[in-house]
């Protein structure tokens, strides 16, 4: 079964557009969504959670429709925004018994496991947390009533790099569970290379790239050759270019790649600037 299907979906606001998004995230998997500020990933994950209807397009979590099904669904599902919304007058603990009320399937013993786990102190309120406590506070409250799928906004922006890498743990601790799976967005595109097995770039509004992240690696190649040498490529196998006096760095197919080549292997947040980049000219 996949955790997600996203079939064909349209929604279009004043001056922006999400065209023909197709997305699949498999079992057991992470899905990272990449885009810069604007690309349309909340607008996408707000459809997903029934905040915003799309226009047209299908989409399925867990094997329901999402169109019929919702509340059943969210019962599996555990979401987590960049804004964490949890009452910001009650401490943990009360927000533990608010959190019981909404959840048929509410584990308050994995509840307190997780809150000693993120050392996060039951008697302070929510509001007097820092970010990176509220984030860890908001997973607590995710996974502490059954879900099988995470849906992660953000999850580490703005947080120094020490409880990035304590989250990403997290995540990946999540995920050792074979029915376990996790979308997430970012901009920082060195998280998701650690932690994703599906990377899809998103570029305003519509999804430029969808692959397993190893694959990646295996079919681009990043080279440095003169402007002419490019030339000699065929534009089909040229993903982005960035061309000076001094010649040229591209990543191309790897099939392109002709003996003699200065080649080098690409990191995904420079395949996704290239194929940006290219897309502007």
């Amino acid at each position: 079964m996949n955790a997600l299907e996203v079939k064909n979906v349209c929604k279009s606001y004043d001056g922006f557009e999400l065209r023909d998004v197709n997305l699949t995230l498999p079992e057991g998997c992470i899905l990272g969504l990449i885009g810069e500020n604007g690309a349309g990933k909340s607008t996408l994950i707000r459809i997903l959670m029934g905040i915003t209807k799309s226009d047209s397009g299908e989409l399925r979590m867990l094997g329901k429709n999402i169109s019929t099904d919702l509340e059943s669904i969210k019962e599996d599902v555990g979401f987590v925004p960049d804004n964490v919304g949890l009452p910001g007058f009650m401490n943990m603990e009360q927000i533990g018994r608010f959190m019981a009320g909404n959840y048929k399937n509410w584990d308050n013993e994995r509840y307190f496991e997780l809150l000693h786990k993120f050392k996060l102190n039951n008697d302070r309120k929510f509001k007097d947390f820092s970010k990176g406590m509220k984030m860890k506070a908001g997973l607590a409250v995710a996974m502490s009533h059954g879900a099988k799928l995470l849906i992660l906004d953000e999850a580490t922006s703005g947080l120094d790099p020490v409880i990035r890498d304590e989250i990403l743990d997290i995540f990946l601790e999540f995920t050792r569970e074979p029915d376990h799976s996790i979308l997430i967005s970012s901009h920082i595109v060195s998280d998701l290379e650690k932690l994703c097995d599906y990377i899809a770039f998103l570029h305003e509004g519509k999804i430029m790239l969808f692959e397993e992240k190893d694959s990646l690696r295996e079919e681009y190649a990043l080279i440095k050759c003169g402007a002419e040498e490019l030339d000699d490529i065929p534009e089909n196998d040229i993903i982005g270019r960035k061309v000076n006096p001094y010649g040229a760095e591209a990543i191309i197919k790897r099939d392109a790649v002709k003996a003699g080549m200065n080649v080098s292997g690409v990191d995904i947040e420079q395949l996704f600037i290239f194929m940006v980049k290219e897309g502007e000219k």
